[in-house]
């Protein structure tokens, strides 16, 4: 008798096997973290195989559940697309997604692989510019979907998390050791009066070693240990470090990440993009 496979429990399997955590797919599957952990218990016990390795503290995949890994996600593929194509909800169109350069890695590529897969009549067109340009779009009703970094979020601003900012140089740079102290940022960048206001405030002398708005211009500098820069935790360039927290440069604060939803399209797409967001920027 053929048996088989629940695609809802390989769905589950894969989405934490992607995510890295039962806790965080059960917020992308909109289930309950309990519902995925039996899901894919029932998966283990109909394949007979442990496809996790619970000994360590991090959750890995057993090398029964790498092999697992690849077919479930074409199976899903395959099942998705079966249903866009000929089930009564095919969803087309576009969807317009901003998000800031610096915060673009490395969340938002396989966000847009997985809406891809799931929606593929839909196109998503990702703008990635900075916070004041983004909102300006949004005000226009230029964009769906935008996320910012921003001090002081609006009103209508839905907080994901707050990070703080740090000081980048270069891997064992010395930069920072120069009077004035050299900065490399886009014209707009919006962390660029921070910096430059902490500075003033240290009576630290400064100067720009960049202009324009190139992210790689900047981010080259910084890399080459020419200028220091300014992020927000856990979105550094390649090439690039903290500044170390024993020297003299002055405390920055801590910025928010925020997702803006516009009113004019409200449909399952949206909201799965939203959900991803959501899961991928929240603390």
């Amino acid at each position: 008798m053929p048996r088989n496979l629940d695609l809802a429990a390989l769905r589950s399997f894969v989405t934490v096997a992607d995510v890295g955590g039962v806790t965080r797919a059960a917020g992308f599957l909109n289930l309950t973290q309990s519902a995925v952990s039996m899901q894919i218990k029932r998966l283990e016990d109909s394949l007979g195989q442990s496809l996790f390795s619970r000994a360590a503290r991090k959750l890995a995949l057993s090398a029964e559940g790498e092999q697992l890994l690849s077919y479930g996600r074409r199976m899903l593929a395959l099942n998705d697309e079966v249903l866009s194509r000929f089930g009564s909800g095919v969803y087309e169109g576009e969807v317009r997604l901003g998000v800031p350069h610096d915060v673009v890695y490395p969340a938002i590529p396989g966000i847009l692989k997985r809406l891809a897969q799931a929606y593929p009549r839909v196109r998503v067109n990702l703008v990635s510019s900075f916070t004041l340009l983004l909102k300006d779009g949004f005000a226009r009703g230029e964009f769906d979907v935008i996320v910012t970094t921003e001090e002081r979020p609006d009103p209508a601003a839905e907080v994901l998390s707050s990070r703080g900012l740090v000081w980048v140089g270069a891997p064992d740079g010395a930069i920072w050791l120069r009077r004035p102290l050299r900065l490399g940022f886009k014209d707009t960048c919006i962390f660029r009066p921070i910096a430059t206001a902490a500075l003033d405030a240290a009576d630290i002398p400064w100067e720009m070693a960049t202009g324009g708005e190139s992210e790689q211009a900047v981010e080259a500098t910084v890399a080459a240990d020419l200028a220091v820069t300014v992020r927000m935790e856990g979105t550094l360039p390649d090439g690039t470090a903290p500044v170390a927290a024993e020297t003299a440069l002055p405390a920055l604060g801590r910025t928010s990440l925020c997702l803006y939803r516009g009113g004019a399209r409200r449909d399952e797409v949206i909201d799965t993009l939203i959900a991803e967001l959501r899961c991928a920027y929240r603390a």
